[in-house]
Formats: C-alpha cells, sequence, structure tokens
C-alpha cells in the first residue's frame, strides 16, 4: 500500500481538482487482494467525479463486481480516460461524460446520455466535491461560498432529482459526506458545513424514499490520499496529512471501495438513511 513517507515526499499541485496522473506517490484505486464475486452484477452506475480519488476506486471496485459504469468529471480527460481504460479491464463498459455539475441543466442531461446508453440507471453515486481552505472566515468570498455549495451539494439534489425518475425498487443512492461533517474543521468552514448537509440530505431522502424501496446511504471519508488534497492544501499540511488520525496515516481510496459495493449490493438490502465512516479512527482534537 502508498504511504506517505520522505523518502517519497507528496507533491503539490497548483490547480484545482487536481490531475491523478501526476500525483507522487500515486494513490492506490483498488488492493491486489481484492476478490469480486459479482455483486453489482447486470447493474448499471453513475458516478460524479468518478475520474480520480474515491470516484475511480468506486468505478473500478463497481465494474469488478459486473456494473457498467457511467463517469462525470470536470475537466480531467486523463484521469477520465485511464479510469475507462480500468473499468474495460474489467470487462464492463464505461460512458465519460465532462461538464459542470454547478449547472443543473448538465446534470439532467447527464442523466439522459446514461439512460440512452444503458437503458437504465440502477446506482447513482454522489460523489463530486470541491474545497478551498481557509484560516479565517472572512477570508470566504461569496464567490467561493457558492462554488463549494453548488458543486457539494446542489448537485447532489440536481443529479437524485434526475435519477429518480429512471430508478426503482433495489436501486440507491450512495453519497460521500466526510468525517468533518462530524468534528470541527476550522480550516474549511464551508466544505464542512456543505458535508453536514450532505449527511442531513442523505438521510432525509432515505426516509423519503422508503415506501418506494429505493435506498439512500452515505460513506463519510477520513482523511484519504486524492488529488483535491495535493490541489488544495500546503506543503507543510500535505506532508503530515492523515498523521492525526488514530492510525497516524491517511487512507486510500482502496480502502473506500468497498464500503460502496457493500452498500449498493444486497447485502445492504436492510441498510438506509446510514452513513459508513472509514476514517482511520476518528482523533477530535488531532
Amino acid at each position: 500500500m502508498t504511504t506517505l513517507t520522505k523518502e517519497k515526499t507528496p507533491q503539490k499541485q497548483n490547480t484545482q481538482p487536481g490531475i491523478e496522473a501526476e500525483m507522487h506517490p500515486a494513490p492506490q484505486y483498488i488492493k491486489e487482494t481484492y476478490l469480486p464475486s459479482g455483486k453489482l452484477k447486470g447493474k448499471v452506475a453513475l458516478v460524479t467525479g468518478g475520474d480520480s480519488g474515491i470516484g475511480r476506486s468506486v468505478c473500478v471496485h463497481f465494474a469488478e463486481e459486473g456494473a457498467d459504469i457511467a463517469i462525470v468529471y470536470l475537466n480531467e480527460d486523463e484521469d477520465a480516460e485511464k479510469t475507462r481504460d480500468l473499468v474495460a479491464i474489467a470487462g464492463r463498459s464505461c460512458l465519460l461524460i465532462k461538464g459542470d455539475v454547478k449547472d443543473s441543466a448538465f446534470c439532467k442531461k447527464a442523466v439522459k446520455k446514461v439512460v440512452d446508453e444503458f437503458g437504465k440507471i440502477n446506482i447513482l453515486v454522489n460523489n463530486a466535491g470541491m474545497q478551498f481552505p481557509q484560516k479565517d472566515v472572512k477570508n470566504i468570498t461569496d464567490e467561493q461560498l457558492r462554488i463549494t455549495f453548488q458543486t457539494n451539494i446542489f448537485a447532489y439534489f440536481y443529479f437524485a432529482e434526475a435519477a429518480l425518475e429512471h430508478m426503482h425498487e433495489g436501486d440507491c443512492i450512495i453519497n460521500t459526506t466526510s468525517v468533518t461533517a462530524y468534528r470541527s474543521s476550522p480550516g474549511l468552514i464551508d466544505y464542512s458545513s456543505t458535508k453536514g448537509a450532505i449527511t442531513t440530505f442523505t438521510r432525509s431522502l432515505a426516509t423519503n424514499l422508503a415506501e418506494k424501496k429505493i435506498r439512500v446511504n452515505g460513506v463519510a471519508p477520513g482523511p484519504v490520499w486524492t488529488p483535491l488534497i495535493v490541489s488544495t492544501f500546503d506543503k507543510e499540511k500535505i506532508k503530515s496529512f492523515g498523521s492525526e488520525t488514530a492510525m497516524k496515516r491517511a487512507g486510500q481510496p482502496s480502502e473506500l471501495g468497498p464500503a460502496y459495493v457493500f452498500l449498493a449490493s444486497d447485502d445492504a438490502s436492510f441498510i438506509t438513511g446510514q452513513v459508513i465512516h472509514v476514517n482511520g479512527g476518528e482523533v477530535v482534537n488531532g
């Protein structure tokens, strides 16, 4: 497993959302020991932010389990094409949809493209997100606040509303929230606020859809080694990233993918409105 060490000094990128192909060290998207068992055979999954990081891990794990994949991404063409290749290696089809999730019209068109291509949509993974660290709340501009909320929570509404027109009993939605929704994150006030919104959105939508037998759950990652980290934090933060956890390290996307597989599969048929915490052992005051 890739870990952050002095021998492999983590590198900083200057533009969000970051490029996984340029990360050093590279994230691990699936473990060599992972054994698929057809849990998602015949399913179609739409994954936002599926080009890299946690999203790539979800796509690869889902494909290994038998699902066809549609990836929504902003502008990271190289990463998206790499993920498409990985899905193809797993023997599944992958549709790439490039665009801005802040645009509600684009979100609707993206869902339509998935249904036109595959004939259905069974799993929606709302995962795309952005963050802009600020030490002082007064430095959070109106524009930053708007971009953060439109990307991190408005888009979740847009995709859910559009996808639900095509979802039926047994289908599901999985939302990526964060450990920051459950503990203080003084340098990510607006970001953590959106993650809190995602958590309550997940719970409320789950009860709203329970009669239709469409499940809604979430995953709350702790610090995970993804392009978002190297494109938003400074060099010192990147170097020590994850050291505040009980395990004293950052997680890998490969350690998140199986949680999404579980929630998407029939193994989680009696689970809705819940959040799986994959955070390395939370240390509140770390």
